[in-house]
């Protein structure tokens, strides 16, 4: 991805010049967000976040007009208990369109024109669950240019629900508000420095329209077809989305395998509902090129409920690029009546690469096998994780996780964690420990479920120069174990992140949080070793870094914590091991609350304080 980042919001009030210890908000067409700590004298700059081909604007930056609201979480409200609107907004915040005449106005605020629009946007569920579908108009400079429909098919579930995950009746408590809707705008593009007004006219029917974010974009022309290629479309597949392609487009893969050649999916929308056999489609060995990911889209449309899978796999030696996955999916599990699958499954000890894709209403992007890189990709609304690096839960040697990178990659709206790097030992316990993990410049927003980052065990984990902006339910970055059959984490460095909120609802979270195997783990004895250098922690909803269980050893140096809910710190009773906080600064503490508590005094060892100031 190339272009601009996300436009940061009311996380960033107050923010100063680079060098002065806080986030420096750049303007909206800065390649990435820069972070700056003091340290010894000295300024330490980091890039924080993905490069992406658009801007995103806050809905809340914008301008109210008709009587139209924010709705927001500002820093020092009491943690939620709940998912609600705003804690699953970008930004802990909203603009809230209810009646006929409200409107919200943004700027293009890109630098170029914008020939498509991603809104990112709620609106209310059915009372019998299974969503409902409603039109919301755009305005350019004022002037009418198009209807978009947005939906809440695809979102609303209900946890614990009794019946099935989409049953508001069922005892379940409601969260998944939001979903994204890609638009390509209608008659010329959008100027720089035009307004882009959403408005609730008298046909736009839904109660309510919750919108979070916009994104502006250039979309550029579809990319020509490779040299020594063979096209899905002389295979039989049909980009008119009307009859099943998967067996076309496997065809061709199985073609291409034995030719030595590229396979090619034009333009279009190609219908993969997996019937035959129940296979996901394999691109193992093979080079799969689309023609950019807002003009070759795969759309699985499996019948509901689902009984069969649906994911593509990635193999030892395939490059996969250029291409959208999409599904009807409702709700999460694997290959589950929902209609969820991974987005890809990739194994292989051969290595592998994928660019430049975008997938919608999956389950995880799954990561295992050695040497593979995903980048340049985006993936939004979600059921699973964003990107998961994974030993695969097996000894299998295709699916070592090892040495696996996950780089320059755009979450939005995931329903696990974001970014995931995972070590499980397996039941038996036979499962090789993961190891060389690198998880180096993404972003993070408006995680719905789980945690923004997340390390759970592993060898030499880097997690380096990634932003992660707004999580509802848990913690911006999580670093410890995965349950009691989780590897422990052997050693991690942390580094340059800017980590925006956490500490969310779904028990008591924090900014982020360490911790180790439990009592009753494969590993009770193993301890959380764990390197945090040049990151920003800044408002988060209760304490900035939250230590807990038995074995930790962490060290600390250059951080910065700002404005967090509660303590800068806090270490919890019963923690055993150490901690050396050097030259980190806790600033903009609220009244009451301490720079760094340590409820374990005699078996976790400080050998250093934070500082406050």
């Amino acid at each position: 991805m190339q272009g601009t980042t996300k436009r940061l919001s009311v996380w960033l009030a107050g923010a100063a010049v680079l060098g002065s210890g806080v986030l420096t908000v750049l303007p909206d067409n800065a390649a990435q967000a820069a972070v700056a700590a003091k340290t010894k004298g000295r300024a330490v700059a980091a890039q924080a976040g993905a490069t992406t081909p658009f801007t995103t604007v806050e809905a809340e930056s914008g301008t109210l007009a008709g009587g139209a609201l924010v709705r927001s979480i500002k820093p020092g409200d009491p943690a939620p208990t709940k998912a609600t609107l705003e804690s699953e907004a970008s930004g802990y915040a909203l603009a809230e369109l209810k009646a006929t005449g409200h409107a919200i106005s943004v700027k293009n605020s890109s630098g170029k024109s914008a020939n498509s629009l991603v809104v990112r946007a709620a609106i209310p569920d059915t009372a019998s669950g299974g969503g409902l579908d409603a039109t919301l108009n755009l305005y350019v400079n004022g002037s009418f240019r198009q209807a978009i429909t947005l939906s809440s098919k695809q979102a609303w579930n209900y946890r614990n629900a009794t019946t099935n995950p989409d049953d508001p009746n069922a005892g379940g408590e409601a969260y998944h508000f939001y979903n994204e809707f890609p638009v390509r705008v209608t008659g010329a593009a959008i100027p720089a420095n035009a307004t882009v007004t959403l408005k609730k006219d008298a046909a736009n029917t839904a109660a309510f329209y919750a919108v979070d974010s916009i994104d502006l974009e250039q979309v550029g022309a579809a990319v020509a077809r490779p040299a020594n290629s063979l096209s899905v479309v002389d295979y039989g597949a049909d980009p008119g989305f009307t009859t099943d392609s998967t067996v076309a487009i496997q065809n061709t893969v199985n073609a291409a395998r034995t030719q030595g050649k590229t396979v090619w999916i034009p333009a279009g929308k190609y219908l993969t509902n997996s019937l035959v056999g129940s296979k996901p489609l394999d691109f193992t060995g093979v080079t799969v090129r689309g023609a950019g990911m807002w003009h070759s889209t795969l759309y699985r449309k499996v019948p509901l409920p689902a009984t069969q899978r649906s994911q593509v796999l990635v193999g030892s030696g395939t490059k996969l690029s250029d291409l959208q996955i999409d599904t009807n999916a409702v709700w999460r599990g694997i290959g589950g009546a929902g209609g969820a699958d991974y987005g890809i499954n990739a194994s292989g000890a051969g290595g592998w690469l994928v660019e430049r894709l975008w997938t919608r209403h999956t389950d995880a992007n799954w990561l295992s096998g050695s040497n593979g890189v995903i980048r340049d990709s985006r993936t939004a609304d979600t059921y699973g994780d964003g990107y998961n690096i994974n030993n695969s839960n097996t000894p299998n040697p295709d699916k070592l996780g090892y040495n696996i990178t996950v780089q320059n990659n755009f979450a939005r709206g995931t329903g696990d964690d974001s970014f995931a790097v995972y070590a499980d030992a397996g039941a038996s316990g036979t499962n090789g420990q993961l190891s060389d993990a690198k998880v180096i410049g993404n972003t993070a927003v408006a995680t719905w479920w789980a945690n923004g980052l997340r390390i759970a065990g592993g060898r030499n984990i880097q997690m380096t120069n990634n932003l992660v902006n707004s999580v509802s339910s848990n913690s911006a970055l999580d670093i410890g174990v995965f349950g009691d059959s989780g590897h422990p984490l052997e050693s991690a460095t942390v580094t340059g992140n800017v980590l925006l909120g956490g500490g969310g609802w779904n028990g008591t979270r924090h900014g982020v949080r360490i911790s180790s195997p439990s009592a009753t783990s494969k590993f009770p004895n193993a301890y959380t070793n764990v390197t945090l250098t040049d990151n920003v922690l800044r408002g988060a909803l209760r304490s900035g870094l939250y230590i807990d269980r038995k074995n930790v050893n962490v060290t600390l140096t250059s951080n910065t914590i700002d404005a967090p809910a509660a303590h800068g710190i806090w270490v919890t009773t019963g923690v055993t091991g150490t901690g050396t906080f050097t030259g980190t600064t806790i600033t903009n503490l609220r009244p009451g609350q301490s720079a760094t508590k340590n409820d374990s005094p005699t078996t976790f060892t400080i050998s250093a304080t934070a500082a406050r100031r």
